[in-house]
Formats: structure tokens, C-alpha cells, sequence
């Protein structure tokens, strides 16, 4: 079942990158909202193939090695690199409050594009929202 799985996740990623090499190749003057979208979809594609044969090659490698399952699963559940994970995690988010909330206004005192702005504000406040919420999930639960 899993196999299966990965093979549609590889075959998608071929067709999007192909799409987008196709694009390329079609779309001769693109307006300014199909600009970028070969691109996209060329980038979108290659991750997703390589998520894919990544996933298989570890699905064949677990079926000659079960013992390295078994190890990666006991290292991935440890509780201390869990810990190490979890704190890892939320120094890269504290750090990327300040960072975002900066460029959000350094993008203001440049007069960027106003709907690019408000992407940008809406996005921070989304992340903000999300970890609020999960706080106070938590503080509930613990």
C-alpha cells in the first residue's frame, strides 16, 4: 500500500515538472500572473518527485535492513531528541517572529505594492494566530 502510494507521489511530481517545461515552451508572452507559474510548477514537481523516490528508497532499504527500522524508529522517539527537536523548533520560530515582523516593516517603509504587504501581514498574523492557539491548547491540557 505504502509502495503504491509513492509511486503516484512520483508520478505526479514527473507530470507537474513536465507541465511546467511544457508552459515554457507554450506560453510565449505570459501576462504578469502566469509569469512565474512554469517556474512553479517545474519547483513544485521536482520536490514532490523527490520526496517520492526518497520515500521508496527508504521503503526498499527497511525491507533489506529491518534492523535499521527498528534503530531509526527507538532514535526517532527518544524522548531526548524529541526534546532536542521540540527546542530546536522553537528557537527557529522565535527567531523568525522578529525577522518576519522586521522585513514586514522594512516592506512597509519601502512602499512595496500594498496587496504584496497585506500578503505579507496576513501571513505573520496567520502564524502568530496558529501558535496562540496551540498555546493555549496546551496550557489547558498540561
Amino acid at each position: 500500500m505504502k509502495s503504491k502510494k509513492n509511486y503516484v507521489i512520483i508520478a505526479a511530481g514527473i507530470i507537474l515538472f513536465v507541465c511546467g517545461i511544457i508552459l515554457m515552451q507554450v506560453i510565449e508572452n505570459p501576462d504578469d500572473s502566469f509569469i512565474a507559474l512554469p517556474y512553479v510548477c517545474i519547483g513544485v514537481g521536482s520536490g514532490i518527485f523527490a520526496h517520492g523516490i526518497g520515500n521508496e528508497i527508504q521503503l526498499k532499504q527497511f525491507k533489506k535492513y529491518p534492523k535499521l527500522k527498528k534503530e531509526l524508529e527507538v532514535h526517532l522517539n527518544d524522548e531526548r531528541n524529541v526534546m532536542i527537536s521540540n527546542r530546536a523548533k522553537a528557537k527557529g520560530y522565535d527567531l523568525m517572529t522578529y525577522s518576519f515582523g522586521a522585513l514586514v516593516l522594512v516592506f512597509a517603509l519601502m512602499k512595496v505594492d500594498f496587496i504584496a504587504l497585506l500578503i505579507f501581514v496576513f501571513t505573520y498574523l496567520f502564524a502568530q494566530g496558529y501558535a496562540l492557539y496551540y498555546r493555549m491548547k496546551y496550557d489547558k491540557e498540561m
